[in-house]
């Protein structure tokens, strides 16, 4: 049987001089444990959990997220032997000033860039789910 997890790929649009989508920057913590790798917030199985999960990791709840309808993006992996799917949504922050406060599960966030997202992510399913987000929002914006 699968492990299960969901979560969010969280995202801000700064107010700055860079025009879209150059001004959107992705949320990634530091685990505190195994290799310390970095990740988007995520949970057990859904989206409740997937809300639960980033509150719980990152301080950020149902009002400071507007979840994004028309993404989500499954994830398959092992982990220690043991097959994982974890689904992702894609959702932004609401007020790009809201403090991420961290659980003991991590160690340190960072908000950055989708390349330098892509670099700090490490495995390629990740790095291929965030390039799939930023080319949605890319593809939102161009409705716009």
């Amino acid at each position: 049987m699968a492990l299960r997890a969901c979560g969010f790929i969280v995202f801000r649009r700064l107010a700055s001089c860079a025009p879209p989508p150059d001004n959107i920057q992705y949320l990634l913590l530091q685990t505190s444990y195994g290799q310390h790798h970095w990740t988007p917030p995520k949970g057990e199985d859904d989206l409740t959990t997937a809300l639960r999960e980033t509150k719980e990791e990152a301080g950020l709840g149902a009002e400071d997220l507007q979840v994004m309808e028309g993404f989500l993006k499954e994830l398959h992996y092992e982990v220690r032997g043991r097959p994982k799917e974890v689904l992702y949504w894609l959702a932004e922050l609401r007020d790009p000033g809201t403090e991420v406060t961290l659980s003991n599960e991590h160690q340190s966030y960072r908000w950055v860039r989708l390349e330098d997202a892509c670099t700090l992510a490490q495995h390629k399913d990740m790095q291929d789910t965030l390039r799939a987000a930023h080319r949605y929002l890319e593809a939102q914006q161009d409705k716009q």
